[in-house]
């Protein structure tokens, strides 16, 4: 069971890792990791590991998504992950997987597993519905794209 000085660094730690994605501060995201940060988003089975893969990652979302940004987080804690169910906001303003902005919002479910040794981050394995943002967005050519990343 997790203490409660544990869980309180825990969430403090992630409170960080979400304020430095939306301040678009990378530098400091990639801090909130106890060593080579590795994000997997699974609807397209993509994975970024390391530095240089998280960061070109963060700053692809933000040239696309400059506004993103996450609403009604609720953190659920366990022994060696904390499961943080949000819903993730944007507006298409910049070019994504080659196409122009459409100028449209979005706003999805997400349940973010964050993967803990002691109180140190190591990855961050992300869920959401791929096929609803682009919708969203008017970007549905771009499905079949997504489902061969997934492979």
């Amino acid at each position: 069971m997790v203490s409660t000085e544990s869980r309180q660094r825990r969430l403090a730690l992630l409170e960080e890792h979400f304020a430095s994605e939306v301040e678009k501060e990378f530098d400091r995201t990639v801090a909130t990791f106890a060593g080579p940060p590795r994000y997997e988003i699974m609807a397209t089975g993509q994975v970024h590991d390391g530095e240089e893969a998280v960061l070109a990652y963060h700053r692809a979302q933000r040239a696309a998504f400059p506004d993103q940004r996450h609403e009604n987080v609720r953190m659920h804690v366990a022994d060696d992950t904390v499961v943080a169910e949000f819903d993730l906001l944007g507006t298409n303003l910049g070019e994504f997987y080659g196409g122009p902005p459409t100028g449209k919002a979005f706003r999805v479910p997400v349940i973010a597993v964050f993967f803990f040794e002691g109180d140190l981050l190591t990855n961050e394995r992300i869920y959401l519905d791929v096929a609803s943002l682009l919708g969203q967005i008017g970007r549905t050519d771009l499905l079949g794209l997504a489902a061969e990343l997934g492979r």
